[in-house]
């Protein structure tokens, strides 16, 4: 499986964006889908996701901005990233995962970059 993401870009603090995943197949049959992010110099780290139970997962530095939904007729998911803060520039990134959103599955694909100025 191939996973796309896009829709970032250069905001100010406090603006939104919503960002999607594409992937190459179907998703309907799956459950575990994470947004992963990466900062210069720093380690790839979860943001949020659906867990293998279908529940939403939201790390705290993100819990109240961010959410996130799936099409699964479209083959997308998306997080919708509201109130921007400058700690949250980086690569963003999607990926399935197995069996917990700390094991993403799949290649990386190369994300789309977001970054919000001050």
């Amino acid at each position: 499986v191939q996973l796309q993401a896009s829709g970032g870009g250069l905001v100010q603090a406090g603006d939104s964006l919503r960002l999607s995943c594409a992937a190459s197949l179907s998703i309907s049959s799956v459950n575990a889908m994470g947004w992963y992010r990466q900062a210069p110099g720093k380690q790839r780290e979860l943001v949020a996701g659906f867990t293998s139970t279908g529940a939403e997962y939201y790390t705290e530095f993100v819990k109240g901005r961010f959410t996130i939904s799936r099409d699964y007729a479209q083959k997308t998911f998306h997080l919708q990233m509201s109130n921007l803060k400058p700690e949250d520039t980086a690569v963003y990134l999607c990926n399935v995962a197995f069996p917990t959103l700390s094991r993403p599955l799949f290649n990386w694909g190369q994300g789309t970059q977001v970054t919000v100025s001050s």
